[in-house]
């Protein structure tokens, strides 16, 4: 029988962490781009643009994020399309975080007062304009501490991939619980894992917001 050791078990664990970081990040970037045009649609004066994003962000809210990564994965299958694991788990969270970090945005937009849209439109700016020089620098602000803070759900949102076949922290654990046959050790040191990358991310969000609150209260 093999010993595994506890930097075995440590050293499997670290190796796909870097698989959830480096998801994480697709999921952030890739969602927050999206997000950023589902933004425009949502505060834009056409119906049909306001509508599509209104439509898009309930639907991917109000859906479970499992379900979303079983369409992604095996829904395609069914017209012939073959999809790896590891591009299903990026399609499904960039398109789930989107929708969250648009409608976070949305708030930090509308927060702005509208003066300030009554101001820079008497200076004869654009709608694109207004946005980009005007509004969304005040709103940058107030959206940096929930956006930080949702970063957090997004990391522990990777974990739910593992049921599709993709190889993360969460799905790690489980293969290597199976090998080993050390539940408590591997899943203790999965959740310190997980704390190490959340608790950061978490922190920084409250202090953010909390130097914020204090730049406002003086201003």
């Amino acid at each position: 029988m093999i010993e595994f050791t506890l930097w075995d078990i440590l050293r499997n664990l670290l190796l796909a962490t870097r698989w959830t970081i480096l998801l994480s990040l697709v999921s952030f970037i890739g969602g927050g781009a999206v997000g950023l045009g589902l933004l425009l649609l949502r505060i834009s004066k056409n119906k049909a643009c306001r509508a599509f994003a209104i439509y898009y962000i309930e639907l991917f809210q109000g859906t479970p994020l499992l379900m979303q990564l079983f369409i992604a994965f095996f829904g395609l299958g069914l017209f012939g399309i073959d999809v790896p694991a590891w591009l299903a788990a990026g399609m499904a969270l960039i398109l789930w975080t989107a929708a969250f970090l648009a409608e976070i945005w949305r708030g930090c937009v509308e927060s702005v007062a509208r003066g300030q849209w009554e101001a820079s439109a008497s200076l004869g700016m654009g709608r694109l304009q207004q946005m980009r020089y005007v509004i969304l620098p005040q709103a940058l602000r107030v959206a940096i501490p929930p956006t930080v803070g949702f970063s957090v759900q997004i990391i522990k949102g990777t974990a739910l991939t593992s049921i599709i076949g993709f190889v993360e922290l969460s799905k790690a654990g489980t293969v290597v619980t199976n090998a080993t046959f050390q539940p408590f050790t591997v899943y203790g040191l999965v959740a310190l894992i997980y704390f190490a990358l959340c608790w950061p991310l978490s922190k920084s969000s409250q202090i953010l917001e909390r130097k914020l609150n204090v730049a406002h209260r003086n201003h």
